[in-house]
């Protein structure tokens, strides 16, 4: 997965995709010259592909939190390490001072 900031959030991404299903659906039910059973089976067909893309998304925004919460770890490890070594050559210094 390519770590790209486009600047949506994961759920912006999925209202947008649920409203354009939503008004396709609204939008077919209107125009199409089909039965009612054709019209069912084919909003059932749009709700099961909506379903894939917004489980899809949902596991894109899960393993991108995921990474940001690994990298937010290594990073406070990595400032502690830092401020650890320079309180102890602080340490080291004020006991050479005495």
């Amino acid at each position: 997965m390519a770590a790209e900031d486009n600047g949506y959030s994961a759920g912006a991404v999925a209202f947008a995709f649920l409203a354009g299903a939503v008004i396709g659906a609204g939008a077919a039910l209107l125009l199409a010259p089909q039965t009612g059973e054709e019209t069912r089976n084919l909003l059932k067909r749009y709700a099961k592909e909506a379903e894939k893309e917004v489980r899809a998304k949902a596991k894109e925004a899960q393993e991108a939190l995921d990474t940001a919460f690994e990298q937010g770890k290594q990073f406070v490890n990595e400032k502690k390490t830092v401020l650890t070594a320079a309180f102890e050559a602080g340490r080291e210094a004020m006991k050479k001072e005495r």
